[in-house]
């Protein structure tokens, strides 16, 4: 059994943007609740961290302050969120949200055409938006992924899972962001904001690892070359490569 890293506090990443993007029509507290509970639970607002206020929450969700309100209350009700009076007050989360036991459940309830099915999800979007980069991304903008790419080992993995996580998903979502469509982008964002805390339990694994740095290696090597066919086939094949382990990771859980 493998020991959960700990959260550690560090710079903001691009995944907590998906967190306060506009609601839409519905406007309900559930759907912010449930936005934000996502976020948490997933690794994406780390322990300790500071919401906004509920006034600008309300303006970036695009909802009423009176809904941001009613949503708190009920995050605050499942022990996600704690608020704090005076200056330095505010809603913080709780120092007691562990995103690795939400992915385990999460991962224990799914089945495997469930998680099939968010993998042919991700691969469509992910593949789509890696063609368009290959005919649009300037040579240094892909050596400047690369070039962080390259700084992240797996001794720094070790010793940091949490940096690990945020590092890999930034790196994809700089590379969609390459296809120059506003909307690919923000749709991965949501799309990635949940699958990433699947990918953190194989994060622990060596082999999870592996699969991802040299997936993404190989994806970057054929943007760089010019050839879209090739880059899309290597990211449908780490993706693929993914699910299986999850879906091996899975099975492991219904035996313990």
């Amino acid at each position: 059994m493998t020991s959960n890293p700990p959260v550690t506090s560090g710079r903001p990443h691009r995944l907590q943007g998906s967190v306060f993007l506009p609601i839409g029509d519905a406007g309900r507290a559930e759907l912010v609740e449930k936005r934000i509970a996502e976020a948490i639970t997933g690794g994406h607002l780390r322990a300790g961290s500071r919401l906004p206020s509920e006034v600008d929450l309300a303006r970036t969700m695009g909802v009423a302050p009176v809904t941001v309100r009613e949503a708190l209350l009920a995050l605050r009700t499942r022990g996600l969120v704690t608020t704090k009076r005076g200056r330095n007050g505010g809603s913080f989360v709780s120092e007691n949200a562990d995103p690795f036991t939400f992915a385990r459940d999460t991962l224990a309830r799914s089945s495997s055409l469930a998680l099939r099915d968010l993998g042919a999800h991700y691969a469509a979007l992910t593949t789509a938006a890696i063609r368009l980069a290959t005919r649009k991304a300037a040579p240094p903008e892909i050596d400047a992924i690369r070039a962080r790419l390259a700084r992240l080992t797996a001794t720094s993995a070790q010793r940091d899972l949490t940096a690990w996580r945020q590092t890999m998903d930034d790196l994809q979502l700089e590379l969609v962001a390459l296809s120059q469509s506003a909307r690919l982008t923000r749709d991965q964002m949501r799309l990635q904001a949940e699958l990433s805390p699947l990918l953190r339990l194989i994060d622990t694994d060596e082999a999870g690892r592996t699969v991802q740095y040299e997936g993404s290696v190989r994806v970057l090597d054929a943007v760089a070359a010019g050839d879209e066919n090739a880059a899309g086939a290597a990211m449908e094949e780490m993706v693929g490569d993914l699910v299986r382990l999850l879906e091996s990771l899975r099975l492991s859980l219904d035996e313990a």
